[in-house]
């Protein structure tokens, strides 16, 4: 049986363990920290449990067909409930809006706002559907080998949304800012400004209003738990505390992985990060150069705030965005100039307004996001300066006292981002999914130099988020199983 050793367990090194495992081969995950995760990991403290990482749960058919590959449904596993409305966006003083879940209700809100929008919107969605059923049956699955892979009857009918921008497509449809502003939010989580992204990426809006915001019961850390169980149920073996440090080569192929001591393996997966990942290696063995990372465009990396709050907060729901700023200011800050934005957009998660069991009796479990540029200073500081910053006007925009009711607090920022997951520049999401940074054009999952040794996760295909990096597992998998066929 061929032995295989995968770096990391984050969504994608969990989910490339589970499918080498049931094609045959004999699977090890060495993680570096005590829990498996990665990213998205969980902290608990005081009675208040964290996500660590991600905490919007989008796409549950690409969740469901995981777990339906190996026979199971996420039933089998954990409880998902719908949230409604999906989350809140405030635009300013009293001016907020709930993105209802519903597409009558959706198009009213919309008509509501400017006149004519809600036809628009249902073309709109008509376009994002298209691209989704596209993007999820065909194209997140090609291993980008080959410019080829996404030549296709389908892609050729939507050639003209791959030389526009979402920003484009958007404000060539909507005027109304709000509805805009809406709008553009989803591709965020692919990294890049809408005015980088493709317009194809649109199906990001269908993901969003059509298939909904969800909660997994007990977070998000419960479907890491959930494919950890389903590996373990498949025989992978699982060691924490393990860093590897050093990738071994033989005759121009893998033989293993130092960590602690020489551990033998015919083939190595890793879902950590590529670049580190790389510095395991020689320096002639490395794929990619230094200028090269550089030259990347990399999506944010993020100051994050864990807070346990002992009172229950007003004029908030579960997933709240503050777009009161200037989104182009805090963009070109984080993206062009790779500066502290002075205003900086943000986005709050309170799960204890789903999941009660995640903070103490009368409290809240809160987590703050800013987003900001990768590879900044990240000091003590400045840290304390974005606290005050975000804390007062989430006070001033709900109308509410909370800094003095804050009684646990955390921050997360770059330095972290570096030192527990050897993140390059302390990128929180990989890299940006621009046109120049699609499919073909991302770092490749083989090994430029080193035969067998493969790559997953969000520097390489399909690219950044949960859903994306649950397929790279598959993806590298399917790849392994074609080189290296169980006998």
């Amino acid at each position: 049986m061929k032995k295989v050793i995968v770096i990391g367990s984050g969504f994608s090194s969990l989910s490339s363990a589970c499918y080498l495992a049931k094609s045959g081969y004999d699977v090890t995950v060495m993680e570096k920290n005590e829990q498996p995760g990665g990213r998205a990991r969980q902290w608990k403290k005081d009675g208040f449990t964290f996500d660590m990482g991600p905490t919007w749960y989008w796409m549950p058919d690409i969740f469901e067909n995981f777990f339906a590959d190996f026979g199971k449904k996420t039933s089998d596993y954990y409880a998902l409930k719908r949230l409604d409305p999906s989350y809140r966006v405030y635009f300013g003083e009293k001016d907020f809006m709930d993105l209802p879940v519903g597409r009558d209700k959706i198009e009213a809100l919309f008509e509501n706002l400017e006149k004519g929008s809600a036809k628009k919107l249902e073309k709109f969605l008509a376009s994002a559907k298209k691209t989704y059923n596209v993007t999820v049956n065909e194209m997140v699955h090609i291993p980008g080998n080959s410019p080829l892979e996404l030549i296709s009857p389908d892609t050729i009918k939507n050639f003209g949304l791959f030389i526009i921008s979402v920003r484009q497509q958007v404000r060539s449809m909507f005027r109304h800012p709000h509805i805009r502003n809406v709008l553009e939010f989803p591709v965020l989580f692919l990294g890049a400004k809408p005015g980088n992204i493709p317009a194809f990426y649109n199906f990001m809006n269908y993901a969003d209003l059509e298939l909904g915001t969800w909660y997994p019961s007990g977070g998000m850390y419960s479907v890491v738990d959930a494919m950890q169980k389903l590996a373990l149920e498949l025989g992978v073996k699982f060691n924490y505390n393990c860093e590897v440090e050093r990738i071994e080569v033989e005759d121009g192929k893998t033989s293993g992985v130092v960590a602690g001591g020489k551990n033998e393996s015919d083939i190595v997966v890793s879902g950590a990060d590529y670049h580190h990942t790389e510095q395991l290696l020689d320096a002639n063995l490395r794929g990619y150069s230094e200028s090269y990372w550089n030259k990347k465009v990399f999506a944010p990396s993020a100051l994050i705030f864990f807070l346990g709050i002992n009172k229950k907060l007003e004029n908030m729901i579960h997933h709240t965005l503050f777009f009161d700023a200037e989104f182009d200011r805090h963009a070109e800050a984080i993206y062009d100039v790779k500066r502290w934005p002075d205003k900086p957009l943000f986005y709050v998660s309170c799960a204890s307004k789903t999941d009660l069991s995640s903070a103490p009796d009368a409290c809240e479990n809160v987590t703050i996001l800013v987003p900001v540029a990768p590879g900044i200073e990240d000091n003590p500081e400045t840290r304390k300066k974005y606290f005050t910053k975000v804390i007062d006007r989430m006070e001033n925009l709900t109308n509410q006292t909370i800094k003095e009711h804050v009684i646990l607090e955390r921050s997360y920022c770059i330095s972290d981002f570096e030192k527990d997951y050897h993140s390059y520049k302390g990128n929180a999401y990989g890299l940006a999914n621009t046109l120049s940074q699609t499919a073909f054009l991302r770092p490749k999952i083989r090994s430029r130099k080193v035969n067998n040794l493969y790559f997953a996760g969000q520097l390489t295909v399909p690219g950044p988020g949960v859903p994306p990096c649950i397929i790279s597992g598959k993806i590298v998998s399917m790849e392994i199983l074609k080189d290296h066929p169980v006998e």
